[in-house]
């Protein structure tokens, strides 16, 4: 069984969105979504430097764009049995699982990026990711110095958020055990009760919206579920705004369903990275540009004999 992933947000880099634009029919997309929603996604994704995509208002709609182009390149969506996103992946995986339409999906993590920025603005946050250690011995340590475990990812890694002065004591101060943290390119404490004003807003955006369930298994990150009503898929999108995201429970889930490969979308890399070591033997493809599209076409084939 094949799965489709979406990475979350700090996966994008400068100009990463280029050559996707060189596909047939990718520069209109792109243009009728940046019309939709008021944001110029082809300028962000190509010329933009690393500060304008670093900015939470920005570097959301702009993955869940390229990781939606990425997804019409792979064709048809009958090779995969599963899918799930991380963070604000999630509205990727939620558009192509069939609960909202990409129009939905772009307008409501517009919404959501916009809200989020506004609540980062309140207190001066950050991420940073502890690499390595006990998972008991690092989420003790986190508990101490009044930081929240915000993705528990599994394969050695939690990210952990808070205000600033928290995050530089973490980064003085690592858990015994482990082998390093690192301060993450994100402009706030993402899943952490500062987002709180942020789920407030989003609720309300939530409710023009007319889901549809589920037409692959939806793997919710808030726990690893399987959800199968729209309905709780949505709600589920505007609650792990303030809630940790529980990558490692998805993970647990995908081996449980009995996954065979893993594809992750534009701009893939991050959770290729944690299945390599959480799903040791599964194969998997990260779609980092255009030319990994064939590598993803060999993993469907294989997995079609």
């Amino acid at each position: 069984m094949l799965v489709l992933v979406a990475p979350g947000q700090g996966a994008q880099t400068p100009g990463f969105l280029t050559p996707w634009l060189d596909l047939p029919g990718a520069a209109d997309r792109v243009a009728a979504w940046s019309d939709a929603i008021g944001l110029d996604l082809a300028h962000y994704g190509t010329t933009a430097d690393a500060d304008e995509i670093r900015d939470t208002a920005v570097a959301q709609p702009l993955l869940v764009a390229a990781g939606l182009l990425s997804a019409a390149a792979l064709g048809s969506r009958t090779a995969f049995g599963a899918v799930a996103g991380h963070s604000v992946g999630e509205i990727t995986a939620a558009a192509y699982a069939g609960v909202l339409s990409e129009t939905d999906a772009l307008q409501l993590v517009r919404t959501r990026g916009l809200a989020m920025a506004e609540a980062s603005a309140v207190t001066e946050t950050g991420m940073a990711a502890v690499l390595g250690g006990d998972q008991d011995v690092v989420l003790a340590h986190l508990e101490k110095l009044g930081l929240t475990p915000a993705n528990i990812n599994g394969a050695g890694q939690i990210v952990a958020a808070g205000t600033t002065e928290q995050i530089a004591a973490l980064v003085a101060e690592k858990p015994e055990g482990s082998m390093k943290v690192v301060a993450l390119k994100v402009a706030g404490a993402f899943h952490t009760h500062h987002m709180a004003p942020a789920v407030a807003t989003l609720a309300k955006a939530s409710e023009a919206l007319s889901p549809a369930d589920p037409e692959l298994t939806y793997v919710s990150n808030k726990d690893g579920l399987v959800v199968t009503k729209g309905a709780d898929v949505v709600a589920r999108l505007v609650g792990q705004v303030a809630n940790p995201v529980r990558w490692d429970l998805c993970m647990e889930t995908f081996a449980e369903l009995g996954v065979t490969g893993i594809v992750e979308l534009c701009p893939g890399g991050t959770l290729t990275g944690l299945a390599k070591r959480a799903l040791k033997g599964v194969p998997s493809v990260a779609l980092k540009t255009p030319d990994d599209l064939d590598k993803a076409a060999a993993l469907v084939a294989e997995q079609s004999v």
